[in-house]
C-alpha cells in the first residue's frame, strides 16, 4: 500500500467514542450482556497463551505486560468475553530466550489447547519463536517494536497490530532531532536485532534530514558496565542517542551522567533507557532538560484524555506511571499499552470470523487482515492507529518529551503520516 493510500484509510474513519473496556463492572451490566456473561461462563473458554518475560533480562517487562495482560483479559470478560466464551490467559515464562521461546510456542498449540499465542517483546525471542508459529499454524500475535514483522522476515501466522515498529518510530523521530538538537549523533544501542534496528533505521533518517551518525555503538546485551564504551563518542558529536535495554539500564544512564558530568552534547533516548527507572533517582539530575522518545506518555499530561485515565485506573498505575501501590515499582508504561490493545484486536478479529476453535485460526489471520483503523476509545488508549493488513503492522503517533523537575512533559507529538514507510512484504500472498 503506498504511502498516500495509508493516509486515504486513516481518514476514512475519525470517530472517538468511549468503550466500556477496562471499566465496565459486573454490577453495571444491563439484563443482555448478564446473559451473554453467564452464556460465557458456561461455554469452552478461549485460550490465549501467554509469551511472558517472566525471567531473564526482560523481566521487567514480562512483570508489567503480565499486570496490563491480566487487566485486559479481566476487562474483557467483563464485557461478556468473546463470542460468548470467556478468556482464558495461559501464560508461560521463555526467559526472554529465543530456543526456549520457541519451545514456549509448541507448548501452546500442542498441550495447553491454547487458541492464539500472544505477547512476546524482546526482537531475538519473535524471531526464534516466529518460525515454529508459523509451522504449527498458531497466530502469533507480537508486541515486540522490531521490524522484523513489517520486514518480511517472519510469516503470515505474525501479526503486530498493538505497538508500532522502530523504523516508523525513527523516521518520525529524526525531523525533530535535526531540527532541534543537532545533526551530528553518536548512537549508543544494544548489540542484537532491535538495537540494530535503530542503527539502520534511524542513520537513514537523520541522513535524509541533512545529519551524520558520527559513531555507532553497540553493547553486548548482558553488560553489566559502560563506562568503558562513553570515551568512544567523538569530540564533535552534537547529539548523543540512546537506547538500552534489560536490568542494567539504571546503571548505563547514571555512568552516562558521571561521564559527562552535566555537560557534554545534547542527550535523546529511547525511553528503553529508563523504563521501569524511577526518574527520581539518585544520579540522574543530569538528565533535567533532555529528550526521550515515549511510545506512551508515562506521566500524566494537563491534556490526559479520559481513555488514558481509565487505562490507569485498570492497569493500577498512577499520574507518574508506578504502581498505585508502590511508587517506587515505575511501569513500561510506553511499551505495556501494547498488550492491552493488542488482545482487543485479537478479540475484534475473532468476533468478526465467527471464531469457534482452531479450525478457524486462518479465518482469524485473514479477518485481522482486513482491519485498518483503530480509533482512540477505551480498547485503544494510547491513541488512533492505522493498521496495514499486507504487512501486518501498526502504524501510531509517537510522542517526544523533555525531562522538566524530574517529569516526563510531551512537547510534541508526531501525525501518524509521519511514519509511515512503503510495504516491503505482502503476507496476504502466502498460503495459510
Amino acid at each position: 500500500m503506498s504511502k498516500n493510500k495509508h493516509v486515504e484509510a486513516l481518514n476514512t474513519s475519525r470517530r472517538t467514542f468511549l468503550k466500556t473496556a477496562g471499566v465496565t463492572t459486573a454490577a453495571a451490566m444491563t439484563g443482555a450482556s448478564l446473559g451473554q456473561y453467564v452464556q460465557a461462563q458456561s461455554a469452552e473458554p478461549i485460550r490465549i497463551g501467554f509469551q511472558q518475560h517472566s525471567s531473564g533480562i526482560g523481566a521487567a517487562y514480562g512483570r508489567w505486560y503480565g499486570r496490563t495482560t491480566e487487566a485486559a483479559v479481566a476487562a474483557i470478560n467483563n464485557m461478556g468475553g468473546i463470542n460468548g466464551r470467556m478468556v482464558e490467559l495461559v501464560a508461560e515464562d521463555d526467559g526472554t530466550d529465543p530456543k526456549r521461546g520457541a519451545e514456549v510456542v509448541e507448548k501452546f498449540a500442542k498441550q495447553r489447547n491454547c487458541d492464539v499465542a500472544f505477547g512476546t517483546l524482546f526482537s531475538h525471542v519473535v524471531i526464534g519463536s516466529a518460525p515454529r508459529a508459523g509451522e504449527l499454524k498458531l497466530p502469533y500475535f507480537v508486541v515486540s517494536e522490531g521490524h522484523h514483522v513489517a520486514s518480511g522476515m517472519l510469516n503470515r501466522y505474525t501479526l503486530q497490530p498493538g505497538i508500532t515498529d522502530v523504523k516508523s518510530q525513527v523516521q518520525a523521530m529524526a525531523p525533530f532531532v535535526a531540527g532541534n538538537l543537532g545533526k551530528k549523533v553518536t548512537m549508543i544501542y544494544p548489540d542484537f536485532a532491535f538495537g540494530h534496528d535503530h542503527r539502520d533505521y534511524f542513520s537513514a533518517a537523520i541522513e535524509a534530514q541533512g545529519g551524520q551518525v558520527l559513531e555507532k555503538i553497540a553493547i553486548p546485551p548482558a553488560e553489566t558496565s559502560f563506562t568503558r564504551y562513553f570515551p568512544k563518542i567523538p569530540r564533535d558529536t552534537e547529539v548523543v542517542y540512546h537506547v538500552m535495554v534489560g536490568p542494567a539500564v539504571l546503571t548505563f544512564v547514571k555512568e552516562m551522567g558521571e561521564f559527562f558530568g552535566g555537560r557534554g552534547p545534547q542527550l535523546f533516548g529511547f525511553i528503553d533507557s529508563l523504563e521501569a527507572v524511577d526518574m527520581q533517582s539518585p544520579g540522574l539530575e543530569f538528565l533535567e532538560g533532555s529528550y526521550f522518545w515515549e511510545g506512551n506518555p508515562r506521566n500524566a499530561q494537563s491534556d490526559q484524555t479520559e481513555f488514558d485515565k481509565a487505562f490507569r485506573t485498570a492497569v493500577g498505575v498512577d499520574e507518574n506511571g508506578a504502581s498505585i501501590s508502590d511508587s517506587r515499582d515505575v511501569s513500561t508504561y510506553s511499551h505495556m499499552f501494547g498488550c492491552w490493545e493488542t488482545l482487543f484486536v485479537i478479540k475484534q478479529g475473532m468476533e468478526a470470523c465467527d471464531y469457534k476453535g482452531p479450525q478457524d485460526r486462518a479465518k482469524l489471520v485473514e479477518a485481522v487482515e482486513a482491519m485498518r483503523n483503530f480509533d482512540e476509545s477505551a480498547q485503544f488508549p494510547q491513541g488512533s492507529k492505522l493498521f496495514n493488513g499486507k504487512t501486518h503492522q501498526v502504524f501510531g503517533h509517537q510522542y517526544i518529551s523533555r525531562v522538566e523537575s524530574g517529569k516526563l512533559n510531551r512537547v510534541h507529538t508526531t501525525s501518524i503520516e509521519d511514519g509511515l514507510y512503503e510495504d516491503e512484504v505482502d503476507y496476504t500472498t502466502q498460503s495459510l
